[in-house]
């Protein structure tokens, strides 16, 4: 069961990357060219959103699954994995990192319904999604996926 969920979340994450790109470049695009929200824009971004929330779910499973608390204690405690690199990013800094860039397409994504303007509604967007898109980036196994 374990690797079927992992499985999934590791697959499931090329989606979500290829969502979250699309639709802060889309956002991004057309800020600066002054152009107007239409319901594609409005679908892209709420893909992204679902995709992502999809993936946090997944994580948060596979998070208990693998019973990481028992992990700690095998290590030695919390002060020691913090000291072993590939474990700190494994069990503290990966899901932290992807808790964060999720609330922040959240709060991106329920900022911009709340927008009059199509020029309003792509700035949350752009902001929140980009920011959301660079800590994805920074914090995805890389070593893993290729």
């Amino acid at each position: 069961m374990m690797g079927t969920i992992q499985f999934i979340h590791s697959k499931w994450a090329y989606l979500v990357l290829l969502v979250l790109v699309l639709a802060t470049f889309n956002a991004l695009i057309k800020f600066f060219g002054d152009k107007e929200f239409d319901a594609k824009d409005f679908r892209l971004s709420l893909f992204a959103l679902i995709t992502m929330h999809i993936q946090l779910l997944l994580g948060i499973v596979l998070f208990f699954m693998k019973d990481y608390f028992s992990l700690i204690e095998q290590v030695g405690g919390m002060g020691k994995l913090m000291g072993n690199k590939a474990l700190r990013n494994l069990v503290v800094e990966h899901p932290l990192t992807m808790l964060i860039a999720i609330a922040l397409l959240t709060i991106g994504y329920s900022k911009h319904k709340k927008k009059l303007t199509s020029r309003s509604k792509f700035k949350m967007l752009s902001i929140f999604y980009t920011l959301a898109l660079v800590l994805v980036l920074a914090k995805i196994p890389w070593s893993i996926w290729f």
